[in-house]
């Protein structure tokens, strides 16, 4: 039986959001018009995807059902993605949605929810909500929300904050690498999660993956770390 390899890119670009483009992220996802109506739809899902790591094929292809506030859990099953359209054998005019599997093996997993990844759920389902079948990032009409649409409006919200151009897969980057090289705790301490269990979050099959294409290591987080450590 041959082995299902990930994909792994060929070219090392990790690319991740400073904290003081998180905060003008976000702080653009939620504006609104005069009338207090948002600008932007779906703005729950970017958050969402920032504090959870999903791949955009996953955070698109996640139902209602899917979301387990009890347990503060994301099932992760399946994934959408855009295909040429065919008749038959042949490819006609135009893409559509299709609902597959996942990228790999170790992609069907359980993501634990913080507190935003549950308020950005909440925020999604108050904004459109078609049942327990239907996806939690759905269009106007219950429908699953396109890849393309998704994308595009992602980076105008990108433009209207001025920052710099960053693929979708930057908030997943930018989750893997928080987690990795930690923040610094009152005490001078670092609280961090270990190459092997943000693998196990993102869906990698190993932390060799993780820690060299999603990883940006960031060293300023150790100054002060070996303080009570001298030899």
């Amino acid at each position: 039986m041959r082995s299902v390899k990930e994909y792994l890119p060929t070219v090392e670009s990790i690319t991740v959001f400073t904290p003081e483009e998180i905060e003008k992220f976000k702080e653009e996802c939620f504006r609104t018009w005069s009338n207090g109506a948002r600008i932007y739809q779906q703005v729950g899902a970017y958050i969402l995807m920032l504090n959870t790591g999903l791949r955009t094929g996953e955070m698109l292809g996640a139902l209602n059902s899917d979301v387990d506030l009890e347990n503060k859990v994301l099932h992760i099953r399946q994934g959408v993605k855009e295909v040429r359209r065919r008749d038959g054998a042949q490819f006609t005019s135009g893409k559509e949605i299709k609902i597959g599997k996942l990228k790999s093996a170790s992609s069907k997993r359980d993501v634990p929810l913080n507190a935003t990844a549950i308020a950005m759920i909440e925020d999604l389902r108050k904004e459109f909500y078609f049942g327990p079948d239907a996806p939690l990032v759905c269009d106007e009409n219950g429908d699953y929300t396109r890849p393309v649409n998704f994308r595009k409006r992602y980076y105008r919200i990108l433009i209207a904050a001025g920052i710099e151009r960053k693929g979708l897969h930057s908030l997943r980057h930018t989750f893997a690498t928080n987690l990795v090289n930690g923040t610094k705790q009152a005490d001078g301490s670092i609280k961090a999660l270990s190459p092997r269990q943000v693998a196990d979050l993102l869906g990698h099959s190993t932390s060799q993956i993780t820690e060299q294409y999603y990883v940006k290591k960031d060293t300023t987080r150790l100054i002060g770390a070996t303080d009570e450590f001298e030899l």
